[in-house]
């Protein structure tokens, strides 16, 4: 506990807090948490001695009893190592022939505590945790008890005296996956900060602290704070531009931190609390952008069509209007509005990714609806157009024009997904069972990049359901076989790409998705 305080009073500078605010913090609770037994534990655990020091613990010198539950909590947390030590060295003959023991020495010291320690105790709230990592890692039927009793003992606690022991189970939380959990966790801890009065200033600082250190949900929740306190304070004007900083920080990039979910919340917040031109061209671009990578199409679709109509002259004008056609197409199944997009961007005289795309999609919307002469059309003028430039797309163009001549249908699996996706099938398109997700969205000529999916299925017991992905659209040169649910492909042309996929079970179609990645 001592490094911990020190560790506060060290982030209290580097954020500019006051170290005032951690003066107190945790000289009694360094105590009653039983400092006075970790350096036992560090000497006797770095040498892997966990039952030397379970005997220690058992047989102590100093017979006080008020550091008896410090003990049983120690017991507890030895075994809860000694196990863990044991699966990572594979070492199996101990674990198998004493691995009960231990697991009922932790349970049965860490129950102890619990029973023992006061409400609001250090000792209840670590033990607490200790009883869920072991039920969670188990898997067993007590984990979700376990989860809300630290739940509960951890918000009794509140960490007024110690607000690093908060840290340390939001923490926990989170790397174990528990981000909702974690987050209510991590908001006591905020509200322990703002309870030592820290300015707004402060509490961005420390917000932008976490952020840096890569702890996305306590810099959320510090962030939250924040904008509570200059939403009193700031004219509207003032506060748009800052909650504009804010998303900007967890908007989709291609490298280092974001969280889109939480960057279209803080966009939502300024669409309701701002002047109605608070979002330039930038910022609507980015929003839409943000939603899109989110598959959030129906609303991505929305900003992207507000930045058009807003911005006619956008430099992003081609590529808003592509994506706004193609959800029309592959979202909403409306082939009609679709065509209206797509028309308009390969009537440009000037050649871009996206009137060569368009003149694809047309051809393609023609072929799947029986039109063959028009299809041709519309890709012979595409590899006119196209020249010696976007080789990939001139590569699918005649692909299909090799089918029209044969008087073949689609490919197989472009057809079914076409069929899926632009006969409106309700039950399907709602199905949600299907993501799929792009290792980078934003990709450079030639990078390599992996398109990977994953399906929600009902449990059917022990037998594995086999599944076949049909995956279509641009696949960077690539034609993966029915059995494989990820693929790496390469993209030699600049623009927006279109992946697709059906997921099919032996008694039918699962669902069907597809995403958009971004080449420049």
């Amino acid at each position: 506990m001592l490094f911990l305080k020190n560790a506060l009073i060290c982030l209290s500078i580097i954020l500019g807090f006051p170290s005032v605010f951690f003066a107190q913090t945790p000289d009694a609770g360094a105590v009653s948490c039983c400092g006075n037994l970790e350096e036992a534990k560090t000497q006797y655990l770095a040498e892997n001695k966990y039952n030397e020091f379970v005997d220690f613990l058992n047989n102590p010198k100093d017979k006080d009893k008020t550091q008896e539950l410090c003990r049983d909590y120690y017991k507890a947390q030895a075994r809860y190592l000694q196990l863990k030590s044991l699966e990572d060295k594979q070492s199996w003959d101990d674990y198998f022939a004493n691995g009960n023991t231990y697991r009922e020495q932790l349970v049965e010291n860490a129950q102890k505590v619990v029973a023992q320690a006061p409400s609001g105790n250090c000792l209840k709230v670590k033990s607490r945790l200790l009883l869920w990592q072991f039920h969670s890692g188990q898997q067993d039927a007590f984990a979700q008890e376990a989860m809300d009793n630290l739940i509960a003992d951890t918000q009794a606690f509140g960490g007024s005296s110690d607000p690093g022991l908060i840290k340390e189970v939001a923490d926990t939380l989170s790397a174990s996956g528990e981000k909702s959990k974690a987050r209510s966790i991590y908001k006591l801890y905020v509200d322990g900060l703002v309870s030592r009065k820290m300015t707004a200033e402060q509490l961005k600082a420390a917000a932008a602290g976490f952020y840096k250190q890569g702890n996305l949900d306590l810099a959320q929740s510090i962030y939250d704070i924040y904008i509570e306190e200059i939403t009193k304070t700031l004219a509207p004007e003032k506060l748009s531009a800052e909650l504009f900083e804010i998303a900007s920080l967890f908007v989709y990039r291609q490298t280092g931190l974001y969280d889109m979910a939480y960057a279209e919340k803080i966009y939502s917040r300024i669409e309701k609390s701002s002047p109605k031109d608070a979002f330039n061209q930038d910022a609507l671009y980015a929003r839409a952008f943000n939603l899109e990578k989110m598959s959030a199409y129906k609303d991505a679709q929305k900003i992207y069509l507000k930045l058009v109509q807003e911005f006619p002259q956008t430099g992003h004008l081609d590529e808003a209007s592509y994506k706004v056609g193609m959800i029309y197409a592959y979202s909403l199944g409306d082939i009609a509005s679709a065509r209206k997009y797509f028309e308009s961007l390969s009537a440009k005289t000037e050649v871009s990714p996206q009137a060569i795309s368009s003149l694809y999609q047309l051809g393609l919307l023609s072929q799947w609806e029986g039109d063959a002469v028009k299809a041709d059309g519309f890709y012979q003028l595409l590899l006119k157009n196209a020249q010696d430039k976007f080789v990939l797309t001139a590569a699918l163009a005649r692909e299909r024009i090799k089918e029209i001549q044969e008087n073949k249908p689609l490919a197989y699996n472009l057809k079914n997904f076409l069929d899926l996706t632009l006969k409106n099938e309700p039950p399907l398109l709602e199905a949600n069972k299907a993501q799929l997700q792009s290792a980078s969205y934003i990709l450079a000529k030639n990078q390599n990049n992996t398109i990977s999916s994953t399906v929600n299925m009902p449990q059917s017991g022990c037998n594995q359901v086999d599944l076949q992905y049909l995956w279509s659209g641009d696949l960077g040169g690539v034609s993966p076989a029915v059995t494989e649910s990820s693929f790496q492909g390469i993209y030699s042309d600049s623009g927006t790409k279109e992946i697709n996929l059906v997921i099919v079970s032996p008694s039918g179609v699962i669902d069907r998705a597809f995403i958009l990645v971004d080449v420049y």
